[in-house]
């Protein structure tokens, strides 16, 4: 196949495109690297663009007449606090940047997308573990922007045939196993690197926000998927579509929670070390527990969650963090 991956310097992109190149796939990058690393992608057959999903005079050279079977697109903000500070970054990015690609999809004849979503659309569930039956009614304008372009890309289905993929992530977390490629955010907002940036001196304590919810522990209840097995999901995704699939729209999780002082406990036991806490007040609207019904993309996609025992997870972000290519140098 011929894929564009749109934002595939970044953290799941760039381990997407690491496995679509081993597959044997045709890869091209368009990042703009706002966020991105040029050096995550590791493999020198990939063809890199460096450019902006919403601008013209790039995404429409790049598909017209370039025979892309599938676009995979993970060129998202991700912070859900700096989205209600700054919505309308978020939705700039997130929905009017890819209306251009889609425009340019449309014209070039391009009619399988993957899109990267959330959990966070379905904002707080009413149901425990989540199934995507589960009514979408995101709480904060990161969650909102998924929700929507999932909407324009339903109505692109209806109005020319494009058939899409929506992918519902959970925790995104660890690293790829030989160590090449990590998680490598700025600002870092993901629970596990931000434990083990404590133990590696580049932060001082990690603030745990609330230990009075309604869990065993008191503190918020998460499902961690590994990001190799993300990646692998985005590869049965386009196999879905390249075989005919309609629209549809699955949960990536492994099915299991864990709550937040668990992950500290098991990133102790990895690593041999004491990690310094703070407590803190509740954040706003975060529910004490979420964790995905992942039964229907092992179902229709054949796709099953591989990295079940979070301490291994923890272990791959460990090597990353402790390796010489952290930060990718």
């Amino acid at each position: 196949m011929k894929v564009l991956v749109t934002g595939g310097a970044g953290y799941i992109g760039s381990h997407t495109v690491r496995q679509l190149v081993k597959a044997g796939h045709d890869v091209t990058v368009l990042d703009d690297l706002s966020y991105g690393h040029r050096e995550a992608i590791v493999d020198p057959e990939v063809k890199f663009v460096r450019g902006n999903l919403g601008d013209p005079s790039v995404v429409y050279p790049l598909l017209m007449g370039a025979g892309f079977d599938a676009v995979i697109h993970f060129a998202a903000f991700i912070e859900v606090g700096e989205s209600v500070k700054d919505p309308l970054k978020y939705y700039t990015n997130n929905i009017a940047r890819p209306l251009v690609l889609l425009g340019a999809m449309k014209d070039a004849g391009v009619k399988r997308f993957v899109f990267s979503s959330t959990c966070a659309t379905y904002g707080v569930p009413s149901q425990i573990p989540i199934p995507e039956t589960e009514k979408q009614d995101p709480i904060n304008p990161y969650g909102s922007s998924k929700f929507m372009l999932e909407r324009v890309c339903k109505d692109c289905d209806r109005a020319w045939g494009l058939k899409s993929v929506f992918l519902r992530y959970f925790n995104a977390s660890g690293a790829s196993l030989d160590s090449m490629i990590g998680e490598d955010h700025s600002p870092e907002t993901h629970l596990i690197p931000i434990i083990l940036q404590t133990l590696t001196g580049d932060r001082e304590f990690i603030t745990v926000f609330g230990t009075d919810y309604d869990t065993p522990d008191g503190t918020c209840i998460r499902d961690y998927i590994h990001v190799d097995d993300l990646a692998d999901a985005h590869l049965r995704a386009v196999d879905y579509l390249m075989k005919g699939g309609e629209t549809n729209w699955f949960n990536l999780g492994t099915g299991i929670g864990l709550s937040v002082k668990e992950i500290i406990d098991m990133a102790e036991q990895v690593t041999g070390k004491k990690v310094p806490v703070q407590y803190g007040d509740r954040r706003e609207g975060d529910p004490a527990r979420l964790i995905a019904n992942p039964k229907k993309a092992k179902d229709i996609l054949g796709w099953e969650a591989r990295y079940k025992d979070a301490k291994a997870v923890v272990e791959t972000a460990w090597k990353w963090a402790t390796g010489p290519r952290n930060g990718h140098f």
